[in-house]
């Protein structure tokens, strides 16, 4: 392969896709035994008459805990009905297309991923560059590497009605999609085609690793989320037979597009909505949890703001399109949980909002109590529930994690608007390579939260210094904390890149 020796794609995968000796479904139902009696605790506690403060406050509150109890309770559901499928070689030689769609991302990135997909045993391999970008750079790239080169007139449905295009060019019965950056192992075929001997079976779907972990706090946290939903999350919607496409390392039967037209052109995350049209369709997927391909997650937080942008938007927009689906009542759920997950960050706006309100002299949404009653129901069940989530991801999921998802609430809450408003996006590429210096704008949002928490703060402590206001500054203090984790990476001066001799390949 022709690629720098300090390639991170290189290295040897540090991720246990399924942790020896750690059954996530019998460690997760074991802890639903010891969390649906804290579950009964905190809500029968909290639907009292007499715990209402102020009736609007309190309303809203409720929404936002039955919408993360029902979160937690999907989650639980996914995760304790986990799937680990093996390897399943091809039985027979057949023709596979490997599609690497670019636009206009580096030419060494895009090197190693090509010289990767050649090298791919177990089939005919026919390696096609979908370039939108039209770069003389990338033709010449698939000349040295001897793989087809494919452009089209127009850019129109942008990384679907590309792969759609090269559909119409190509005509192997099955097909690999790469992104740009995602290095396949030579095995990649030996592992998942053999589950196309069920004609059934619409795609393979394989974990979107990131080798890029160690280059910076956003490289990392990302990863530790990939991690979680590559991990316990897509092994349990295996189990429900719900596993969706994640648009990259992913193997595709070509009668399964055809059969529904190929990738919608209409979404932001055409994978999620393709999936929905080929479960409607009656086609069955298939999940296999080993690292086959290694990519490049975002490096800084104006990446990372990018990419989450587009996940959400087109996430909640599936959500109409889930709802509709004639699907089985698991599946169908499966989907919403996905899709409603990116409204996530109106919960932590909300939370954030209480203490505010209070100690600018308005109302609370609980009253009549003290903080250690609070506490008392509440810190049992959200321990529960954070221990979860470390148990299913086996370590993997981290505070760091935590406070970057938090950080960014307001992609969430932006993300909501644009879609109720039927306000068109555009699919954007996560760049692959970070910059190089500090990006304060990225997370001005979440900053502007942190100002207004310190200065209801300081107000609230100068005005009325009681145990109220103090039990209020503490949990303003709390949210200061996690949103300044989040935020850290987009502060402090960026590393400069690791030039290191890579380790073998695994």
């Amino acid at each position: 392969m022709s690629a720098q020796p300090w390639d991170v794609r290189l290295r040897k995968v540090t991720w246990e896709a399924v942790p020896s000796g750690f059954s996530v479904r019998k460690r997760v139902r074991l802890l639903v035994i010891v969390g649906i009696p804290l579950v009964v605790w905190y809500f029968g506690w909290l639907l009292q008459p007499d715990r209402v403060g102020t009736p609007y406050l309190y309303a809203i509150l409720m929404v936002a805990e039955i919408f993360n109890l029902t979160q937690a309770l999907g989650f639980w559901w996914t995760c304790s009905n986990e799937r680990v499928r093996e390897w399943r070689p091809p039985t027979e030689w057949t023709a596979v297309d490997v599609f690497v769609p670019v636009y206009k991302e580096p030419v060494d990135i895009v090197d190693l991923t090509v010289a990767a997909a050649k090298g791919i045993r177990g089939a005919e391999i026919r390696v096609h560059v979908l370039d939108d970008g039209k770069d003389p750079a990338m033709a010449d790239l698939a000349r040295r590497h001897g793989v087809n080169y494919i452009t089209r007139p127009d850019n129109k449905g942008a990384k679907a009605g590309n792969i759609n295009h090269a559909l119409t060019k190509t005509d192997a019965p099955f097909i690999c999609v790469f992104d740009s950056d995602h290095v396949a192992d030579p095995a990649f075929l030996e592992a998942t085609l053999g589950w196309m001997d069920d004609p059934k079976v619409a795609f393979v779907q394989t974990p979107q690793y990131y080798a890029n972990t160690d280059t910076s706090r956003i490289a990392a946290a990302s990863w530790a989320q990939q991690a979680l939903f590559f991990g316990a999350i897509a092994r349990g919607k295996d189990g429900l037979g719900a596993v969706f496409c994640c648009g990259t390392n992913v193997l595709f039967r070509r009668t399964a597009f055809e059969s529904v037209g190929g990738f919608p052109t209409n979404s932001l995350t055409e994978d999620f909505e393709l999936s929905i049209h080929l479960h409607e369709k009656g086609w069955s997927s298939v999940y296999i949890p080993d690292v086959l391909a290694r990519g490049l997650g975002p490096e800084d937080t104006a990446s990372y703001v990018s990419q989450q942008q587009r996940w959400a938007r087109g996430c909640l927009s599936g959500v109409p399109r889930a709802l509709r689906a004639k699907l089985p009542l698991k599946l169908k759920a499966q989907y919403l949980l996905s899709g409603v997950y990116f409204l996530s960050g109106w919960t932590v706006l909300i939370y954030m909002s209480f203490p505010v309100i209070r100690l600018l002299g308005g109302g609370q949404p609980i009253g009549g109590i003290t903080a250690p009653e609070f506490l008392l129901h509440f810190a049992p069940y959200y321990v529960c529930a954070l221990s979860m989530a470390a148990i299913a991801g086996a370590g993997s999921y981290t505070f760091g994690a935590f406070a970057l998802s938090a950080a960014n609430f307001w992609i969430h809450v932006l993300s909501t608007i644009y879609t109720v408003m039927r306000k068109s996006g555009s699919f954007v590429v996560t760049p692959k390579k970070g910059a190089a210096a500090r990006q304060p704008q990225a997370v001005m949002p979440a900053l502007v939260a942190v100002g207004i928490l310190v200065a209801a703060s300081a107000y609230g402590l100068i005005r009325h210094p009681n145990a109220s206001t103090i039990n209020n500054v503490s949990f303003a203090a709390l949210h200061i904390s996690i949103l300044m984790t989040g935020c850290w990476a987009a502060l402090e001066k960026p590393r400069a890149p690791a030039l290191e001799p890579a380790e073998a390949a695994a």
